[in-house]
């Protein structure tokens, strides 16, 4: 029966996403309704999660493969669930929980010229990255080398976003943007234009920039040079 409710909520969530709800469907803090145009990095992104976690959560692979209507998990299988499958006589085997990739950080530069008139506070809310001000349509540029893991308008709250994977354990993220000129797939270098400015909070141009280690905010002032 319990299954039977499971298969059931599924169905309706999919639903729901396939008649273009506006609003996330979701059930907060565990799950996630998969929409047209999101990737494995982007729900990672819009969660604070590690896109590798989410795939091995998920038993997804290298989490290429998703589709709208997929719900993804967004914690860990319950270990219960393990030691259902095993005879009293046979514990449950230890999980071993591979440690967080530690690749050194690049060299950055600043994405765009203008003042901070947001500074990053904390690795949750608004505040997870620096808003920068600046004049609309001024050039953005990726502040390192790396592979664009995403790039449109699917997560609420950024406008255009850009996501950058630089290595397995550094993202750096573009939102808030007027026009987006790479795609997901490319191969960017330090510097390279990626996107223009658009409109952020006020309907005053703005770019909110973030940088991320293994998933969480980070405060990218301590990466990027002073000026």
């Amino acid at each position: 029966m319990t299954r039977m409710r499971s298969v059931l909520l599924v169905l309706v969530a999919a639903t729901l996403t396939a008649c273009g709800s506006s609003g996330w469907n979701y059930t907060p803090g565990e799950s996630h309704v998969v929409r047209s145009g999101e990737t494995l990095s982007s729900i990672a992104f819009r969660y604070g999660k590690d896109y590798r976690d989410l795939a091995r959560w998920n038993r997804l692979g290298d989490g290429s493969l998703i589709y709208p209507g997929q719900v993804i998990r967004l914690t860990p299988p319950p270990g219960g669930s393990v030691a259902r499958s095993q005879t009293r006589s046979q514990p449950a085997p230890k999980r071993t929980v591979p440690p967080p990739p530690t690749d050194p950080p690049p060299k950055w530069s600043w994405p765009t010229d203008g003042r901070i008139v947001a500074d990053f506070d904390g690795d949750s809310g608004v505040n997870t990255g620096l808003l920068i001000a600046g004049r609309a349509g001024q050039p953005v540029r990726a502040a390192a080398p790396g592979r664009v893991v995403y790039s449109g308008g699917g997560l609420i709250g950024y406008g255009q976003l850009i996501i950058v994977k630089h290595n397995d354990t550094y993202l750096s993220a573009y939102g808030y943007n007027a026009s987006l000129l790479v795609k997901e797939g490319d191969n960017i270098k330090k510097g390279q234009r990626i996107a223009t400015m658009g409109e952020g909070p006020g309907k005053k141009p703005r770019l909110h920039f973030e940088i991320r280690r293994n998933g969480k905010p980070v405060n990218p002032r301590q990466f990027l040079p002073a000026r």
